[in-house]
């Protein structure tokens, strides 16, 4: 790994697309930069580590991020008469100042106590004055490795009690639920949206790969129908 030296650029990152150490002002130093090609990159800190995606989605990031504020639609308003609140934040950053940040493709606030911005006051979430989000999730597409390890980490330490790894090669959906231990054990349901079977996202990612948007919520409304 290498470490950042002096005000770091976006040069830097575009040449090392790996974790490396950095402090918390190198983190907020590209965060908060004017610098417009830096509104395309996302960036990540754990505890003296710092990671930057670089570049635009993909189509096939587009396609899979953006079916999921619909499925959390349906879900929500599945019983009729029935409306649970929910707020879907996605790629908002999230932080615990000076030690975890970052900007999950999902992030989903169920019920009561959803962060609400101030005029004035930075444009993330701080979590010493925020609730945690229920659930966050990455899609990932070239990004894989990183999901499954080093963010997965990041998550489960800032204590986010379940977390969604969308694999978009493989179509699916690696569902995540925290532990007492502090570690993460892969799951077949989720909690956070009170049993939702992860089979049924896999299939609707199927169904999307194959379809479209309104084809693969169609399906996905007709699973959950009954649940």
């Amino acid at each position: 790994m290498t470490a950042i030296t002096a005000t770091p650029t976006l040069s830097q990152f575009t040449c090392i697309p790996e974790w490396q150490p950095a402090t918390w002002e190198d983190y907020l130093a590209i965060g908060n930069d004017p610098d417009p090609m830096l509104n395309r990159v996302r960036v990540f800190f754990n505890e003296g580590y710092l990671f930057v995606e670089m570049g635009q989605e993909g189509i096939n990031h587009a396609l899979f991020s953006n079916i999921f504020p619909v499925l959390f639609f349906l879900w929500f308003t599945r019983k009729s008469g029935e409306i649970q609140p929910y707020k879907c934040l996605g790629r908002c950053v999230i932080e615990k100042p000076k030690k975890r940040g970052g900007a999950p493709d999902l992030v989903l606030y169920i019920g009561d106590g959803a962060p609400e911005w101030v005029e004035g006051e930075p444009r993330r979430i701080n979590l010493d004055n925020w609730r945690l989000p229920d659930l966050v999730g990455e899609v990932s597409d070239t990004t894989i490795a990183t999901d499954l390890d080093e963010k997965k980490r990041l998550y489960a330490a800032l204590g986010i009690p379940e977390y969604w790894v969308i694999d978009i090669k493989g179509k699916r959906v690696l569902a995540f639920r925290l532990q007492e231990d502090g570690n993460y054990q892969q799951c077949g349901y989720s909690v956070a949206l009170a049993g939702l079977p992860i089979a049924i996202l896999d299939e609707t990612l199927q169904r999307l790969s194959q379809g479209d948007h309104a084809s693969a919520a169609l399906w996905f409304s007709q699973q959950i129908g009954g649940l």
